[in-house]
């Protein structure tokens, strides 16, 4: 399975290349095709905030090449280098607020730079440790889309609709993909139907991005408004619904995209089983439960305008990015370590402490 995943991979949104950052700017898709090069760690921080790239994944990679970027900076300057990277930690690690996979590849470019003997080259040490936080989570990506799908053919072995929301592919990770990686094994293995994709407001991210991800490997598709789902689970036999995750806190409830604890109450009610994709990264044990998860606010104006143009009444709007579901809806969380079955913190803590599997 891992030799045909390789072999379906179509897009990426992350390059390091000569020394520089190379991110596919995912506000212009799917219409336009614009990669944008950073050679800073302020530039990075400013397209982490502006969503030029998004997804937690790949975000905490971003994050990891926009210090080296900003140590190859301060070592230029002839500095204090290492007080002066701390300015670049600050702005990095203040881009967005949810996403934990931020502050993991930060605190692990933090561990290895405080590692560093006195013969090491900083730069060299600091550039390889970005690329293998990029390359482990590609690897993880297969890992986690072969532990899913095994986990949907336990329960059916036939063709089935699955329901996804937000983006989860490869343009939101290092590789193939969270919950998008585990749909696109399933399509392999001859399992899908039908994918369900949320449209995802107001970023449109299922309309603009994972549509096009699922479309372009020929992956049917059907794209609907987030408020039919419930409608859809009713009618359409779905069978699962497969999300990422931001975070996901010591007993199990996880932060996604806002709207994913509608559908895990939905899902719920319709006997719809739920999944949650993400890396051990995104597990902050550090947190007891998702009451403690900073929810990130966005701008009213993401929701009263289009483009600049203002189409909405004249009201102020509330813009939650992400909200948490609760441990107690989701039927299965799939890492690169394993997979967890009604999670909760006895569960959760005994995955952390495993190896990884493959």
């Amino acid at each position: 399975m891992r030799e045909r995943l390789l072999a379906a991979e179509r897009v990426k949104a992350i390059e390091w290349k000569h020394g520089r950052l190379h991110l596919l700017d995912q506000r212009k898709l799917p219409t336009e095709t614009c990669w944008r090069a950073y050679d800073s760690a302020a530039a990075v921080a400013g397209a982490i905030r502006d969503m030029v790239v998004r997804g937690a994944p790949a975000i905490g990679i971003s994050a990891a090449y926009g210090l080296v970027l900003g140590l190859a900076a301060r070592l230029g300057a002839g500095d204090d280098w290492r007080a002066a990277l701390e300015e670049d930690f600050d702005i990095l690690a203040a881009s967005r607020p949810t996403a934990v996979n931020l502050f993991w590849a930060l605190n692990r470019m933090r561990e290895r730079l405080d590692r560093l003997r006195a013969d090491e080259d900083p730069l060299a040490v600091m550039e390889q440790e970005a690329v293998a936080i990029h390359d482990s989570d590609r690897e993880a990506n297969l890992t986690m889309a072969q532990f899913g799908v095994e986990l949907i053919r336990k329960h059916n072995s036939q063709r089935q609709r699955l329901m996804t929301h937000c983006n989860t592919g490869a343009l939101a990770t290092g590789g193939f993909g969270t919950a998008l990686g585990v749909i696109r094994a399933a399509q392999l293995r001859d399992l899908v139907e039908c994918v369900h994709v949320d449209e995802t407001r107001p970023w449109l991210q299922g309309s603009r991005l994972t549509a096009w991800e699922l479309a372009g490997e020929g992956v049917p598709v059907s794209l609907n408004v987030d408020s039919a789902s419930a409608h859809l689970m009713k009618t359409q036999a779905i069978s699962w619904v497969i999300v990422g995750a931001d975070r996901i806190t010591a007993n199990g409830d996880v932060a996604n995209k806002i709207g994913t604890y509608q559908l895990a109450v939905t899902a719920m009610h319709h006997g719809v089983r739920f999944m949650v994709v993400a890396p051990s990264s995104t597990i902050d044990m550090s947190l007891e439960n998702g009451d403690d998860i900073p929810i990130e606010e966005r701008a009213g104006s993401e929701l009263l305008e289009v483009n600049g143009q203002r189409f909405a009444a004249d009201v102020e709007a509330f813009n939650p990015v992400f909200d948490v579901t609760p441990a107690d809806l989701i039927d299965a969380i799939v890492t690169e370590k394993g997979v967890v079955e009604r999670p909760n913190t006895e569960k959760l803590a005994e995955l952390m402490n495993r190896k990884r599997l493959h």
